[in-house]
């Protein structure tokens, strides 16, 4: 069974104490919004019949949320209202726990819901109902624990040498290769993070699509690339963007097994690469 919690910086509500221990918050049955998303389809209407299909955009998700407060009294019930103003004052995380652990999460924001109409939202003085009105702006459920892949170092993981695959290998410079496993249904973006000392990251996908950055980090620097913001940073902060080659395919990665490979230049036994990424979901149920 899923449970769910709203997260922020501030607190944590578990949306199923009241089962577990007789007060507190309770998602009750009839929250909608966590199926499959809206989307918006592009059509091309030409001068013949019906029309062709061009794209489509995923939209943001809506959900309405039933919500139950018990309290052990009024001045309980009170307090935990005063927390879930709190929480709901900011953008916060809808989390939803699994049996097994995994939680898949969406950042929310309300945009309306959490009114009460005494004597029918109400019963007594320690107890009221309502029902909560999000909106996910990522209209996808993203895995808490990321899955990651690295090549290089001297430690734990591989050399650069004994990572290789097939392919032509010189003193000062390595071709790795990397098994992506997505087990999420809808793409996720990869993460690059390189340690150097390097130059010349290149990123190829299984469809052969390049991230190409010709820059150069030293011993001890760290570069990250996030392939969903398209952002290129340096471990202090310091935009990198503009050493990317022309054109860059920040790709992503499908569903299921593939292959990727990752190159870097000029490196010694402290330079890895470590690719890391988010499965993430339409729904969860």
């Amino acid at each position: 069974m899923i449970k769910l919690q709203l997260e922020s910086t501030l607190d944590i509500l578990n949306l199923n104490e009241v089962q577990e221990k007789g007060a507190g918050f309770q998602a009750l049955t009839g929250m909608t919004g966590a199926g499959l998303p809206p989307v918006s389809v592009q059509w091309l209407e030409g001068a013949g019949d019906g029309s062709v299909y061009r794209g489509r955009r995923v939209l943001s998700r809506d959900i309405d949320l039933p919500l139950d407060v018990v309290g052990r009294d009024r001045a309980h019930l009170a307090a935990l209202l005063s927390r879930l103003a709190r929480v709901l004052a900011e953008p916060c995380t809808l989390a939803l726990v699994d049996e097994d652990g995994s939680r898949w999460t969406t950042e929310v924001i309300r945009t309306g819901g959490g009114d009460v109409t005494y004597g029918q939202g109400t019963t007594g003085e320690r107890d009221l109902q309502m029902v909560l009105t999000l909106r996910a702006a990522d209209p996808y459920f993203t895995s808490a624990e990321a899955s990651f892949q690295v090549i290089g170092g001297d430690t734990t993981t591989k050399s650069f040498l004994s990572s290789m695959v097939s392919l032509p290998v010189a003193a000062s410079q390595a071709i790795g290769s990397i098994t992506l496993e997505n087990t999420g249904d809808a793409v996720a973006y990869p993460v690059w993070e390189i340690h150097g000392p390097g130059h010349a990251f290149q990123a190829v996908s299984p469809d052969k699509e390049t991230l190409a950055w010709n820059g150069t980090i030293a011993a001890g620097e760290i570069l990250t690339v996030d392939a969903r913001t398209g952002s290129v940073v340096d471990q202090a902060g310091i935009n990198r963007y503009a050493d990317l080659a022309p054109a860059p395919r920040f790709w992503s990665i499908k569903p299921g097994l593939s292959t990727a490979t990752a190159q870097l230049l000029g490196v010694t036994v402290d330079s890895k690469i470590i690719c890391s990424w988010r499965p993430r979901k339409w729904m969860v149920i």
